[in-house]
């Protein structure tokens, strides 16, 4: 049942980003936009969704907070797989943007999906009230810049040239604002939507968004790069803590566990409404790519 509204919802934020992207110019940096938010698993427009649906919010209003998380994340995993920053040539299975395009398509494909989820989040069909409209772009703009997802990034690039590894602290902090950020955001959209509490989808996502890095670099040392769609073993080559070094293989297994089982403990006030929420948790730790 999971995994079929996981598809379902993934679906349905395609579609809407498709329709979006249709009214803009046949030119090669829409092209290069539409090919980077294809395909993928769209666990956070997930997040935005269920979390939404918890509050009893339009399924309009989620669709467009889920379609500006995705063209926000797309964005990051463009410029990320840049030669400048971890030269990646695949992504999904498929050529990276730069490698199917070039550099400078890629950097303005970026640029452009970054401020494409901001206009959707402007639109009033998020919101009649401009008030929470603001909200989430506030809040989205803190999550994914020098607070958030870009200052994880700094520091992920500022260790590789760094006198000394990680500690297991700073690899958590790091991970915070590189990955959990914009997690964060995506569970608490849909709280914001409807003007509630966001503490509890709060704690939800803090765990489950360490959780999903360390499932990440658990990956990179078991994964199948063919199962995995991108090139594994990266940062044990390149000789990079990881939660997987700092803990050991088991001990990072263990982790994961343990913050899959804090997150699922912060959504009892939801009762059974959020099981959905509980599956996606338990997802992050079994999934293969």
């Amino acid at each position: 049942m999971f995994r079929d509204r996981l598809e379902f919802v993934a679906d349905q934020v395609g579609a809407h980003l498709d329709a979006v992207l249709a009214d803009y110019p046949d030119q090669p940096v829409v092209h290069a936009m539409r090919y980077a938010v294809s395909g993928g698993k769209r666990l956070r427009a997930f997040l935005v969704v269920e979390g939404a649906a918890l509050y009893g919010v339009d399924p309009a209003r989620a669709l467009n907070a889920a379609a500006a998380i995705e063209a926000v994340h797309a964005y990051s995993l463009v410029h990320d797989d840049l030669p400048c920053m971890d030269d990646d040539d695949l992504r999904r299975g498929l050529p990276t943007v730069h490698v199917k395009w070039d550099q400078a398509t890629a950097v303005l494909a970026g640029d452009a999906l970054q401020t494409l989820a901001f206009d959707l989040l402007s639109d009033p069909a998020t919101h009649a009230d401009a008030d929470v409209r603001v909200d989430l772009i506030g809040s989205l703009a803190r999550a994914s810049g020098a607070r958030g997802m870009v200052y994880g990034q700094a520091l992920d690039i500022a260790a590789e040239s760094a006198d000394r590894p990680l500690t297991l602290d700073e690899i958590t902090e790091l991970q915070a604002g590189k990955t959990g950020a914009l997690i964060a955001w995506s569970a608490e959209a849909g709280a914001r939507l409807a003007r509630a509490d966001i503490a509890p989808m709060t704690r939800y996502a803090a765990a489950l968004g360490l959780a999903f890095q360390i499932a990440d670099d658990i990956l990179d040392i078991e994964g199948d790069a063919a199962e995995v769609g991108k090139a594994v073993g990266k940062d044990a080559a390149a000789g990079k803590a990881t939660f997987v070094t700092l803990l050991g293989l088991d001990g990072a297994k263990a982790r994961a566990r343990d913050l899959i089982d804090e997150a699922i403990g912060a959504l009892e006030p939801y009762g059974a409404g959020a099981d959905t929420l509980r599956d996606a948790a338990r997802f992050v730790i079994s999934r293969r790519s």
